[in-house]
């Protein structure tokens, strides 16, 4: 990461922080909706963040992709914020298209963002992802495509548990996300046994999608989290069997698990779409 993206980002991140830190209000972009699953029996809330472009005259046909991000209380700010950044057609700066981003709520992240059921001595809830999922899809995303102008191109954004998710979406035979990224996912219980029994179970359609994976610098827990990380990502690799591996991982030494969402976003957001414009002048 160069000197000067590095400082770009910090700018991008302090300067919202000190015009908060000048006001007794709390500005919090995005309009807040509330959604009630019949698939989870509860009621989920979530921001949405639209382009600047979104209701100007010029762009009253356009439709925008979508960028869901999961945690959205932790995510949604920075993220609408280094989006509308990244988006803005200033003297030729666009890395990005402009996006609807949708910042979802969590309740439970132990049940939802998690595949398999995990045995412990203690009662959890593990195990709840592909309810989730079928949430997701089923009911969240027909009702943005209805409330808004989505060109039906998504985007999914997870970090830690939600980056597993985000990895668990991937796998799925049929997906209704095109691109996922999965920030330093918490594969703590996929060993070597479990990642095997995974990808010997996908089909081929996940490797029509796009999966980035940032791993962080843990110190001394690092070789073990950056190594299955690895494994999985090799493994993915030999299982495609092709040339035309819609797939990156990027390892961030100097960031560590708590820091490395908004530096894995910029750089994973212009490495999706550096290969999406590659593949459109084809």
């Amino acid at each position: 990461m160069s000197i000067r993206i590095s400082k770009l980002l910090f700018l991008l991140w302090i300067l919202p922080q000190q015009i908060l830190a000048q006001s007794s209000l709390e500005i919090v972009p995005g309009n807040k909706y509330t959604i009630h699953s019949d698939v989870l029996g509860e009621t989920r809330e979530y921001r949405v963040g639209l382009p600047d472009s979104y209701d100007s005259d010029s762009a009253s046909d356009r439709k925008y992709p979508l960028l869901l991000v999961l945690d959205g209380p932790s995510h949604f700010r920075y993220v609408s914020g280094m989006l509308s950044s990244m988006s803005a057609n200033r003297n030729g700066s666009r890395r990005v298209p402009e996006m609807i981003v949708v910042g979802l709520a969590s309740t439970n992240r132990e049940r939802d963002f998690t595949p398999d059921k995990i045995v412990t001595r203690r009662k959890n809830d593990s195990g709840g992802a592909d309810q989730f999922l079928e949430f997701v899809e089923d009911e969240l995303l027909p009702e943005l495509q209805e409330k808004y102008r989505l060109s039906r191109y998504n985007i999914l954004f997870g970090h830690s548990l939600g980056g597993l998710f985000a990895v668990h979406t991937y796998l799925q035979e049929e997906s209704s996300f095109d691109a996922l990224l999965a920030i330093d996912p918490s594969f703590g219980t996929w060993d070597a046994e479990k990642m095997d029994e995974k990808i010997a179970a996908m089909s081929d359609g996940p490797f029509g999608r796009y999966l980035y994976i940032a791993t962080a610098n843990w110190g001394t827990r690092n070789i073990g989290n950056r190594d299955r990380h690895v494994r999985f990502f090799e493994s993915l690799r030999k299982r495609n069997g092709s040339d035309r591996f819609r797939a990156r991982l990027n390892y961030f030494e100097d960031e560590n698990h708590q820091s490395i969402p908004l530096i894995a976003f910029y750089q994973g957001l212009t490495t999706l779409f550096r290969e999406f414009n590659s593949q459109a002048g084809n």
